[in-house]
């Protein structure tokens, strides 16, 4: 496959933020089957970057490219506050279009439990699982091992792994090193 045929995304000189720019000039791509992490130090601009790509940050200079078509999937750093609403852990997924199919154990005996009745880690994994399912080319995950125990971080290896070699291509923010190095195919640190 060319280059090009391979590529998902790129982004050319990119300087993206709120009211300011927050993430400085930045050029990359992401190709079909790769996983690139993204590293830095708290405030340069790692969510900042997964904002610009949904849509979400101001853009000041610079150019996303995307693929025709290109499908995002966007799994935020803090997943949204459920307290109160009656859905439990299998609406959720439904809700979503994704499927309990190949679900951990550890949390496919809980699908019907309420989501406020989760722990932060199960609800964490729930969200991933639901954001990893979903039918994008293009997978966005800021802090995604957050609340995660070591099963947990493990679990979601193998899934990141098993998207990749299905074709996505996955964009992860982390501070968690170890991760990063054990499931990343690139590395991309930002200043």
């Amino acid at each position: 496959m060319s280059e090009a045929a391979n590529e998902l995304l790129r982004i050319e000189s990119l300087s993206a933020g709120y009211a300011q720019p927050v993430l400085r000039p930045l050029s990359l791509q992401l190709g079909v089957g790769e996983i690139l992490g993204v590293v830095g130090p708290n405030g340069c601009g790692k969510s900042t970057l997964l904002a610009a790509l949904t849509g979400s940050a101001r853009l000041f200079s610079g150019q996303i490219v995307k693929r025709a078509g290109l499908r995002l999937s966007l799994q935020q750093q803090q997943p949204p506050i459920i307290d109160g609403l009656p859905f439990n852990a299998a609406e959720l997924i439904a809700l979503t279009g994704a499927t309990a199919q190949g679900l951990p154990p550890w949390l496919a005996a809980r699908l019907g439990e309420r989501l406020d009745q989760l722990s932060g880690g199960q609800l964490q994994f729930l969200y991933l699982w639901a954001c990893l399912q979903a039918p994008a080319d293009v997978v966005l995950l800021d802090e995604p091992t957050n609340n995660l125990d070591p099963e947990g971080v493990a679990f979601l290896e193998g899934v990141l792994q098993r998207r990749a070699s299905e074709g996505a291509g996955l964009l992860v923010v982390s501070h968690d090193a170890r991760f990063i190095d054990a499931v990343c195919t690139r590395t991309m640190r930002l200043q």
